[in-house]
C-alpha cells in the first residue's frame, strides 16, 4: 500500500487539480464571491490549491520522505514572511509586463485557437526556456546566487518553504520568463493554466513526501529529482535548474537524476541570518555578513 501511494500521490494529486482547474473553465458566467464578480477560473484555481495543499499536509505526516524533515527549523515565520510578499511583488509585476503595448495589443496567433492543453504545453516550454536559465544564472554568478541562496539556506524541505525566495530573485525569474510566455501567443485561459501547473508542481517539488515518480522524472520536475538540485554538494545541487520540464536541462547537460535515498545533507556552506528581515537584508552586504564570525 504504502509503495502504491508513493507512486500515485504526485501525478494524481497534478492530475486532479487540474480537472479541478478545468471545471472553471467550462463556466462561462462570472461567479459573486463576497459580493464581487469574479472569474471562475480564478475561483477554481483557489479550490486546486486548497486541494493539493490540504492532501499534501496529510501526506507530509503519514508517509514523509523524511521524518527529521517534520521537526520544527524555526523558519515558518520567514518562509511565510518571502511567500506572502513574493506573492503580491510577483502578480504586481506580471501586471506591469501584460500591460505593455506589444503584449496588450498583440493579436490572435494561430496557437490561441488551438486546443487548451495544446496551448499549455508550447506555453510551458516556453517560458521554461526563460526560467531554465534565470534559474542556472543564478547558481553560476555569484551576484545572483546572493538572493536565490535565501531559497537554498533550508535544511528541510516541506510545503511551506516553496515560495521562500527572495523578492529579487522571484521578480528576476518573471522577467525572465514571462516575455516567453506572453509572446508564445497562447490564449489568457493558457495563460492561466501554465501558471496553475507551475504553481501545483511547486508546492510537488518541495514536499516532504515519498514519492516515486519513476519515468515521469525525465519529463517533468518532481521532488526525487529537486531534493538533489538542493544537495550541498555542487556537483548534485547545481543540476535541475528546470521549474517544470526537465527538456533544457536534457539539452544543455544539466539533468541529473540518482535514488533519492543516497541524498546527503541540504542546504548551503555560507551563513544564513535567521529573520526575514535581515534574510532580505543580507544579499546586499554579503561579503562582509560571510566575514563575520
Amino acid at each position: 500500500m504504502k509503495f502504491l501511494l508513493s507512486s500515485l500521490a504526485w501525478p494524481a494529486l497534478l492530475a486532479t487539480s487540474c480537472a479541478i482547474l478545468a471545471l472553471g473553465f467550462q463556466r462561462t458566467e462570472d461567479m459573486s464571491v463576497l459580493g464581487f464578480a469574479v472569474k471562475p477560473e480564478l475561483v477554481f484555481f483557489n479550490l486546486s490549491y486548497l486541494w493539493i495543499i490540504g492532501w499534501l499536509l496529510l501526506l507530509e505526516r503519514v508517509l514523509p520522505y523524511r521524518t527529521e524533515w517534520q521537526r520544527n527549523d524555526g523558519q515558518i515565520p520567514a518562509d511565510l514572511g518571502h511567500t506572502l510578499l513574493n506573492k503580491g511583488l510577483v502578480q504586481f509585476t506580471i501586471v506591469q509586463l501584460m500591460g505593455l503595448p506589444f503584449f496588450q495589443h498583440r493579436e490572435a496567433s494561430w496557437l490561441a485557437s488551438q486546443p487548451l492543453l495544446l496551448q499549455a504545453g508550447a506555453g510551458l516550454l516556453a517560458a521554461e526556456f526563460g526560467l531554465y536559465w534565470a534559474h542556472r544564472l543564478s547558481h553560476e554568478w555569484p551576484l545572483l546566487w546572493r538572493f536565490h541562496a535565501v531559497h537554498h539556506s533550508v535544511r528541510r524541505l516541506w510545503l511551506v518553504n516553496t515560495g521562500r525566495f527572495h523578492f529579487v530573485d522571484s521578480n528576476l525569474s518573471v522577467l525572465a520568463s514571462v516575455p516567453f510566455l506572453l509572446a508564445s501567443g497562447i490564449s489568457f485561459d493558457a495563460i492561466i493554466l501554465v501558471s496553475a501547473i507551475t504553481a501545483y508542481i511547486g508546492v510537488l517539488t518541495h514536499c516532504n513526501v515519498d514519492t516515486r515518480c519513476g519515468p515521469l522524472s525525465y519529463v517533468f520536475n518532481t521532488p526525487n529529482l529537486h531534493r538533489w538540485h538542493h544537495s550541498m554538494k555542487l556537483e548534485e545541487g547545481n543540476r535541475n535548474y528546470g521549474q517544470n520540464l526537465m527538456l533544457w536541462d536534457q539539452l544543455f547537460g544539466t539533468f541529473f537524476i540518482r535514488p533519492v535515498e543516497r541524498l546527503g545533507v541540504i542546504g548551503i556552506p555560507e551563513k544564513m541570518p535567521t529573520s526575514w528581515l535581515a534574510q532580505l537584508w543580507v544579499p546586499f552586504v554579503w561579503r562582509r555578513y560571510q566575514r563575520e564570525p
